[in-house]
């Protein structure tokens, strides 16, 4: 026996479009109810929300329903994260929500509409978690929430089988989605055990598909592979683009950077060695002016005291011609000073 894919756009829409009692167990398992609030019976909705005016945009779901109490869902099987994605879940779910309010009616009658999205690719890098339930709450208590729009999403490719933080049937209904893919021939027994998923294994034979459908099945997946590697081509650019871009402005910062740390040291360099240049030169300065100031004070001290030195010599000399010419002691005292 061959089985098909569960994720293709054929497959999930007849699964779970078509199978009232295959998707209220679904849901059950996927949504993150408390007690007592579980589905009991539902009622498809169309697909397609048209817009109230031609001028806004039309939005088609894969699986929309209502259930007894008025709750809404949408069910999206995405197979590959796109920057766009949130804002088309939320753009969806907005739309379910404001479409309930009549003309004339209070808007105590609105009721919550509920979006799950199970994405056969990675979002969340920094997070190892593969199930993400967000709700509008105040953001200094969580507790405090305004009702209205829930968003699930399933990030399949992290879910691994032996987790059982969540509840059994949530784990073995995303089992089912994870470990068929295309031309499965064997399965788990496990899926044998519940009803609605022996029901949906059913669903899911190769030979109760006609050629034409078999066709549509593989041209999905053409196209998935078309659009996977359209969208890598792009991330591709953007990112030689943004590599490009990070070097020319890293370049840029790095000479600005290396230009400002070099003044800095530059500078720093210039006053160190302007201060030692300073020092030797004052000293060399100081010592030719100190020698020249010392040779001229010593050249004048020296012609003074040579001067005085050679006037006492001359008196000397004076003094015994003044004596041999027979003058008294008193008298070449009185004229040369020496006795």
């Amino acid at each position: 026996m061959i089985y098909l894919d569960p994720k293709n756009d054929l497959t999930f829409k007849k699964i779970f479009g078509e199978n009232p009692d295959i998707l209220i167990s679904f849901l059950n398992a996927l949504m993150p109810f408390e007690r007592g609030r579980a589905i009991e019976n539902i009622e498809y909705l169309s697909p397609e929300m048209t817009p109230d005016t031609p001028f806004a945009k039309n939005s088609i779901v894969d699986v929309r329903c209502i259930d007894n109490k008025g709750r809404q869902f949408i069910i999206e099987m995405q197979m590959f994260w796109t920057t766009s994605f949130t804002s088309r879940v939320v753009f969806n779910a907005s739309k379910a929500y404001v479409k309930q309010l009549k003309q004339g009616e209070q808007f105590d009658s609105l009721q919550p509409v509920y979006s799950l999205s199970l994405i056969n690719d990675i979002f969340r890098k920094d997070d190892n978690r593969y199930y993400h339930h967000y709700k509008i709450v105040d953001s200094y208590d969580s507790r405090e929430q305004i009702k209205g729009l829930e968003f699930i999403m399933v990030e399949l490719p992290k879910f691994k089988p032996e987790s059982f933080t969540h509840k059994k049937m949530m784990v073995l209904w995303l089992r089912f989605l994870t470990e068929i893919k295309g031309e499965t021939m064997v399965v788990s027994e496990d899926f044998d055990k519940i009803a609605e998923m022996k029901k949906a294994l059913e669903i899911l034979k190769k030979s109760s598909y006609s050629s034409g459908q078999l066709l549509a099945y593989d041209r999905y997946w053409d196209a998935v592979s078309t659009e996977r590697t359209l969208i890598f081509e792009k991330e591709q650019k953007a990112m030689e683009k943004g590599i490009e871009k990070g070097l020319e402005e890293g370049l840029a910062k790095g000479l600005e950077e290396g230009l400002a740390k070099g003044l800095e040291k530059g500078i720093e360099k210039g006053k160190a060695e302007g201060l030692v240049e300073g020092i030797e030169k004052g000293k060399a300065e100081g010592l030719a002016e100190g020698i020249e100031k010392g040779k001229a004070e010593g050249l004048a001290e020296g012609i003074e005291k040579g001067l005085a030195e050679g006037r006492a010599k001359e008196k000397i000399e004076i003094a015994k011609k003044l004596k041999e010419s027979g003058m008294s002691d008193d008298d070449i005292e009185r004229i040369t000073g020496t006795l």
